[in-house]
Order: C-alpha cells, then structure tokens, then sequence
C-alpha cells in the first residue's frame, strides 16, 4: 500500500510539474513579445497634428466611494500621476443618498491629472455613464431611457451606453458606445489559466498578462457601426478599474495586512488602454473641452500596452477643407482619407461597418468615392499572436455626407 502511495504521489507530482510547461513557454512568449514592443518604440516616427494636440486619458474609473472598488484617491492620484495620465473620467456608482460625481476627484491633482467627475447610474431598462455626473443621477432607475437623455442633454451632459451586450433602448439619443470594458473581457476568461499565468507571468509582465486575453469586441463594433451608418456617434474602450483584485492574511483597508497582493491596481490598468482625445493648439485642457472632444467624437482608443499610440492620425481631405474624427465633410471629387501611425502597422477602413480597404506601413492613403461613416482600426502584426488580433488602435468615424 505504501509503495501504491508513493507512486501514485509520484505521477501526480509529475502531472503538476507537466501542467506547469504551457505557462513557463507563455512567460517565455510575452517576454520575447515585450522585447518587440520596445524595439518597436525605438521605431517611432514622431508626428504632430498641425492643428490638435494630443492628450492621454481613461474612462470609467471608480473608487470606493461608489462602492464595489476598495481603494481610495491616493491610489489613484498615484497611478494616474505613474501613467502621466492627461485626464481621468471618473463614474463612480451614484447614490439617491448623496453626490457621488461631487465627492470624487474633481479638478487637476498630483503632476497635474485632470479628474473629471462622472457617474455610472440606471435608467429602468439601460445603463449609461453621465458625463459630467450629477446628484440626480441616483434617481432615474425609474425613468425611461428617452425621458432621461432629454433631460441630461438639456443640461449639456452626455450619457454614453454602458455594458451594450445589456442595452435594451437602442432607438434613443445617447452620445456613444462603450464598445470595450475590460472588467467585462476579464469576466469571460476561465479562472485556472489566469491563475497560472499570475504565477508565471504576471510578476515579470504584468500588462501583457492581462492583454493576451483581449479580443476584439465584434459584436459591440458591428452595433455602433449599424447606428452610426444613420447618425453621429462616438466609441470607446472602458477600463471600468476598480483596484480590487487580490487578496490578503488578517488586517482591512485601515491596515495590518499581511501578504496584501493586488493585481489590478490603477497604475497597472492604466498602462492597457487609453482614449486620445485632440484639442486645438491654444484650447486648454479643461472639463469642459474633455467634455466636448468627448461630445464630439473627437478621439480615438489606443491599447497603449502595445506600444505609444499618441500621434495617430485619421483624417479626410477635399477640395472644400479638411475633417478628423467625429466631423462631418461634404463628399467631393478627390476626396482621400489620410491616416498615420507613429510606427509600422496595417491599416483597416471601415464604410458602414464594410470593411474597404488595408494598407502596410506608417502612412496610408485611401480614396473617398462614396459617401458614409468611415473609421478605422490599426494593427501591430508584427507582435504575433494573439497580439495580432486585437485592434492597437480604434478610431471613431468621419462622416462624408
């Protein structure tokens, strides 16, 4: 019998050990990946818009003041600050009891972080984030959709569509689409293989740990691309970051723990995606004009993990002016789409959510023979699988009327 138990301890020890490999050769595989991301850097084209500068920021943050989150604002000053984030849009949870957009950081912090107050609340069918948020926000989880977005465009607000695989009131004026959340993609991966490769990878890499999980968001995009072929719209890739994954030996929050290991922690997640807004040269980055690039469309989604993605261009010209993102430009003979990476990608236009075109390169030029909504998506092929599938960039559309 003993020697039954000492064999059988045997074959489970080597089948653990064998388990093991799949995830050693990943640790392996992101490392030579991370490799190729800095030498892809070292690639970079510098390019400036002459018109709009470029600025860096997250949407759909929350702390523990909205519930749900367990960390609080130095965490988030400081992950803000590690990332030199440009601005942060907060949403936390609203409340009927008080101000949760109010309470929460509001205004610029640590190395100059704008934070600007949001809320993510419910109507009775749909859920959206306000932005900016208010203290009615809490009150309207018996308002219908349409009756809400009256009221919060009436006070130059814009509610944008959270968690769309739930959205029921498609037939409503909401300002754009969260098309990607990665609290969402995180949900749909099997918990095993994750923890694995937290034990192998993520302590060496622990943003590309995250983002090999990442797909594209297919059906989110073909929704946005079905609405927006009728009407203006904007997109975005959420974080929807709460900094609460992890675990700890005795204490709480006020202190004491012992072994404390958090894995999603702001200055970490805010290293995966970023939403690129442009401002004018001489606009200052206020509130306000975050709001109305926000409003507007006026910014593009970089997975920034893979490599600076400030710079991007995507615009159209014609004899009659020049259009970027979110702006509307009559069709014209010798109309072209230009667009620009700041280093070597393949190119993809969208037209009502057709694919029309690819091109290689860190420039590419497209000619506008029909009217329609056209956006584009940038990929960094020579980062391999699964890299390779997963948009490095996502831009929101220029209209040709």
């Amino acid at each position: 019998m003993k020697k039954f138990l000492k064999w059988a301890l045997l074959v489970i020890l080597i089948i653990l050990v064998l388990v093991q490999f799949p995830y050693m050769y990943r640790c392996y595989k992101l490392g030579t990946t991370a490799e190729k991301i800095l030498q892809l850097q070292y690639q970079r084209v510098a390019r400036e818009d002459p018109v709009y500068k470029d600025y860096k920021g997250v949407i759909h943050v929350h702390t523990s003041l909205g519930g749900h989150a367990t960390s609080g604002f130095d965490e988030l000053i400081e992950g803000a600050n590690a990332n030199a984030l440009d601005f942060v849009v907060m949403t936390e949870h609203s409340s009927n009891l008080y101000d949760t957009a109010a309470l929460t950081l509001n205004g610029k912090y640590g190395n100059n972080t704008l934070f600007v107050g949001g809320n993510e609340m419910d109507t009775a069918t749909d859920r959206f984030f306000l932005v900016p948020g208010g203290v009615e926000a809490g009150f309207f989880n018996k308002t219908d959709t349409k009756t809400f977005l009256d009221k919060v465009h009436s006070e130059n607000r814009l509610a944008f569509i959270a968690y769309p695989e739930k959205h029921q009131t498609w037939d409503s004026n909401f300002d754009g689409i969260e098309v990607f959340s990665l609290h969402t993609a995180a949900k749909q991966i099997s918990p095993l293989p994750v923890l694995l490769d937290v034990v192998w990878s993520y302590p060496a890499y622990p943003e590309l740990t995250f983002a090999q999980y990442l797909k594209r968001p297919d059906a989110n995009l073909a929704k946005f691309d079905e609405i927006s072929a009728t009407r203006r719209l904007s997109l975005f890739a959420g974080l929807d970051a709460h900094s609460n994954l992890g675990f700890h030996l005795l204490g709480d929050d006020s202190g004491g723990k012992i072994l404390n290991l958090k894995f999603d922690r702001f200055a970490t997640i805010f290293r995966l995606f970023r939403v690129h807004i442009l401002l004018k040269k001489d606009e200052l980055l206020t509130r306000e004009s975050v709001v109305e690039a926000l409003k507007n469309g006026r910014y593009y989604n970089g997975f920034d993990v893979l490599g600076d993605t400030t710079g991007f261009m995507f615009a159209a010209e014609t004899s009659l002016g020049r259009a970027v993102m979110g702006e509307e430009i009559p069709a014209s003979p010798g109309a072209v789409l230009k667009l620009a990476a700041p280093q070597p990608a393949r190119f993809v236009v969208y037209r009502n959510g057709e694919k029309l075109f690819e091109s290689a390169g860190t420039e590419a030029l497209f000619d506008v023979k029909e009217k329609g909504t056209y956006r584009a998506e940038v990929y960094l092929e020579a980062l391999g699988a699964p890299f390779d599938k997963m948009p490095w960039i996502m831009s929101n559309p220029i209209y040709v009327k």
